[in-house]
């Protein structure tokens, strides 16, 4: 039997999810639903972001309905998982709602606003996880093939232990959905809703780390829009993370990564296009890696899909990860008031 998604909310987020649905067997979108009523003839010719292939996307509504109050969409027995790309502010009130009518719920990170709200929102996901309904943070990074190649060497230590390793994803500010992501008071600023991918990796990577010392500033929000922290982990590496929407216009996009092993160093750069992953193994030539799997949009949303179908909760990453990655960033944010080194409780 096919599985039922409805989405809360059709922005550039949603039209990543939408995208990336399309390509997972057994799954249908059933649904749209949005207060303003935007979007909900499936037409998102005008909507794009900073990744993605930046085609233009109707959605076939064949059969689709639409809502304007997700409380109803909440209610609609025909559908059983959701997907909640709104702003982050309303992030809390709406996953507990779909928690507790019964919905799996995936939820566009950051789960939350603060981490006060995330632990509430992990709370509520631990009570539905005993009756069978799960929810899962979207940290897509954690199954984007790169990625999740690098995190598999790190854990299995082919190349040796981790000496250094620097994430970066940097870019000029958002030109879609600037009502909410340039109020930094809500959407938390670059820091807490770009930042917190890397930051999210680090402790996929490292494990929660120990303490960090962060520094940034504010451009275009009001909130940190640049921000670079370094990380004490367990092992000792020297781990870094930079994070920015404060580019000047025309500046674009870009992320990448370098871990230095201590048999080897892999360097990602997406600015380099199908050369993007490269290894260096002493005494060997340079190698390009092109690791398994697809878009990792399509990888967490088919992960989650098959959680659902199987009923096994999420492992990858939980709802206690995206309450993490938070507080990570909010002990960051601490860090550059401060100027002080800041302990991860």
């Amino acid at each position: 039997m096919s599985i039922n998604v409805g989405m809360v909310g059709t922005g550039f987020m949603a039209v990543a999810h939408l995208k990336a649905w399309a390509k997972v067997p057994g799954v249908r979108v059933a649904a749209l639903c949005n207060p303003s009523g935007r979007n909900l003839d499936g037409n998102f010719a005008g909507v794009g972001g900073n990744v993605g292939d930046g085609e233009g996307f109707r959605l076939d509504m064949t059969g689709v309905k639409t809502f304007r109050d997700p409380a109803q969409l909440f209610a609609d027995p025909d559908i059983q998982i959701v997907d909640i790309t709104t702003p982050t502010k309303t992030h809390e009130s709406l996953t507990i709602a779909a928690l507790a009518a019964g919905k799996h719920t995936l939820i566009e990170k950051p789960v939350a606003g603060t981490a006060t709200e995330a632990r509430r929102i992990a709370a509520a996901a631990a009570e539905a996880a005993k009756r069978g309904v799960f929810l899962m943070p979207a940290h897509c990074l954690r199954f984007w093939p790169e990625w999740a190649w690098v995190g598999a060497a790190i854990a299995d230590g082919r190349y040796g232990r981790v000496l250094s390793a620097r994430f970066r994803r940097v870019a000029q500010p958002p030109g879609w959905g600037r009502a909410h992501f340039l109020e930094g008071a809500t959407s938390g600023g670059a820091l807490f809703d770009l930042h917190i991918h890397d930051a999210d990796f680090v402790q996929f990577c490292f494990g929660k780390p120990r303490a960090v010392f962060a520094s940034g500033h504010t451009k275009v929000s009001g909130a940190i829009d640049h921000v670079l922290a370094v990380y004490q982990v367990q092992g000792g590496a020297t781990v870094s993370a930079e994070g920015s929407w404060a580019m000047s216009d025309g500046f674009g996009f870009n992320m990448s990564y370098t871990v230095n092993f201590e048999r080897a160093t892999a360097d990602f750069d997406g600015g380099r296009g199908a050369e993007a992953l490269k290894l260096f193994v002493p005494g060997q030539k340079p190698e390009v890696l092109h690791p398994a799997g697809g878009d990792g949009y399509i990888g967490e949303l088919s992960y989650f899909a098959e959680c659902v179908r199987t009923g096994r909760a999420p492992t990858i990453v939980t709802a206690n990860d995206g309450a993490d990655a938070v507080a990570l960033c909010e002990a960051e944010a601490e860090s550059i008031r401060s100027g002080r080194l800041v302990t991860i409780a």
